[in-house]
């Protein structure tokens, strides 16, 4: 009886942590997207105030795609379609067919 509870337990353990795309580290989050759009930024030395990130309905390759827009001041706000490709940014500049539901121009 012991064995089976185990077993059991067992099993709802895993099933909890299987949510069907993969493990939970491969789940990309606007706060991922953000934080990769603000190192992108500040690798090109690039003055900005905020990133705020958004997910949306649409995708792009099978991913998901955020909706970001950058102040860069005066205001000066940018739109910006992005995701991730393992671990790597790629957004709508790069892409010119990734959409993220309002017309989003660079």
């Amino acid at each position: 009886m012991r064995v089976g509870v185990l077993l059991l337990a067992s099993l709802l353990t895993l099933a909890a942590g299987c949510d069907g795309s993969g493990s939970s580290s491969s789940v990309t989050t606007a706060a991922d997207v953000r934080a990769a759009l603000e190192a992108r930024l500040q690798g090109k030395d690039l003055s900005y105030r905020w990133v705020y990130c958004v997910r949306t309905k649409q995708q792009f390759a099978g991913r998901r795609v955020f909706r970001c827009n950058v102040d860069f001041g005066e205001p000066h706000i940018v739109p910006y379609c992005a995701t991730l490709e393992d671990g790597r940014l790629v957004t709508n500049l790069e892409e010119a067919t990734m959409r993220c539901g309002r017309e989003v121009r660079p």
